[in-house]
């Protein structure tokens, strides 16, 4: 009877990461189409969204901490535990990071767009898919999906990279007056690539809890 309570307990442990995960998602998008179309109001929204994503981390911390406390898992369940810890402040960094990317699409809205949107987005859905990935990764307990996402992560950083480079070299060496536009595209790129950077963080955890093997650092 107490064993399949605590599975039960590890399995609504994992749905709420997936929720949170699902709304951490959809902050990102949010933000993002709020860039590309300089909609104040949909900013807004995942700004004032921002309280329930840190209800559901507090929710996801203390049905960990009452797991560990109460039950004293050992071995992989333990390393369950204590990885879902980890995403949960993985996530919550990432809403973060989306709220300051919906900052930014508030600062611009009202001004001219400066160039289409057309590398900010793919590197938005870039990180939506190494995040969602990462969480199928951890609900599966899949190390081979897991590595995927990690090798994903250099390409995050070139597009960032690329788009960096086109907002200084093409707009603000050539025009200083684009300086106000330009700065908030690239400190959107930053955030974005921040988030791609948690994603692997998130899946080099996996790895960990699944192999009792840490990756950080070192090649795959």
């Amino acid at each position: 009877m107490a064993e399949r309570h605590f599975d039960e307990e590890l399995t609504k442990l994992k749905m709420n990461l997936m929720k949170m995960d699902s709304l951490v998602e959809e902050a990102i998008y949010k933000s993002v189409e709020a860039i590309k179309n300089r909609d104040k109001l949909l900013a807004r929204e995942v700004i004032d969204g921002d309280n329930r994503i840190d209800e559901m981390e507090n929710i996801i911390e203390e049905n960990a901490i009452e797991l560990l406390a109460l039950r004293q898992p050992m071995a992989v369940d333990l390393r369950f535990i204590t990885t879902g810890m980890k995403i949960n402040a993985e996530l919550e960094r990432m809403a973060d990071l989306a709220v300051n990317i919906a900052q930014r699409a508030v600062e611009i809205a009202d001004k001219p767009l400066l160039k289409p949107m057309i590398d900010i987005p793919k590197l938005s859905e870039m990180a939506r898919k190494m995040i969602k990935g990462a969480i199928d990764a951890f609900v599966n307990m899949d190390e081979k999906l897991a590595k995927e996402i990690i090798l994903m992560d250099p390409r995050a950083n070139a597009l960032k990279k690329a788009v960096q480079e086109e907002l200084i070299n093409d707009y603000m060496v050539k025009d200083g007056t684009t300086a106000t536009r330009a700065v908030p595209l690239l400190l959107v790129a930053r955030h974005l690539e921040r988030i791609c950077d948690h994603a692997t963080n998130i899946a080099e955890d996996v790895i960990y809890m699944v192999q009792a093997k840490v990756v950080k650092h070192r090649k795959l």
